[in-house]
């Protein structure tokens, strides 16, 4: 399984109204750009996390990736859901307002 996660640029962003989990709720007009991260999934064995690229580094450590803590999260609610090894091939910058740190480990 293969799935891409582009860049994504934002022309408009509203921060709106504080919520009880103590995120706030947001409004903005997006594009996506050609520019991509992609997440690959081998199934079979122990979940684990890959993470390669030109911007693997700015990551963090793989046991704080949201893509580990997603998939833990499924599994509580999905009881006996395989596992695998997943790659995430980090083409887009973290941090620069792209949509390339947090997005990516949201995605699964």
């Amino acid at each position: 399984m293969v799935e891409q996660a582009p860049a994504k640029i934002n022309l408009t962003l509203r921060v709106l109204r504080g919520r009880a989990d103590g995120y706030h709720d947001l409004e903005s007009l997006v594009v996506f750009a050609d520019l991509t991260d992609t997440l690959t999934l081998q199934p079979g064995g122990a979940a684990a996390l890959e993470v390669a690229g030109p911007f693997a580094a700015a990551t963090g450590p793989d046991a704080g990736n949201l893509v580990l803590k997603a998939h833990a999260a499924l599994r509580e609610r999905l009881p006996g859901l395989k596992a695998g090894r997943f790659q995430l091939t980090k083409n887009i910058v973290v941090a620069a307002g792209l949509g390339g740190g947090r997005k990516d480990r949201e995605r699964v």
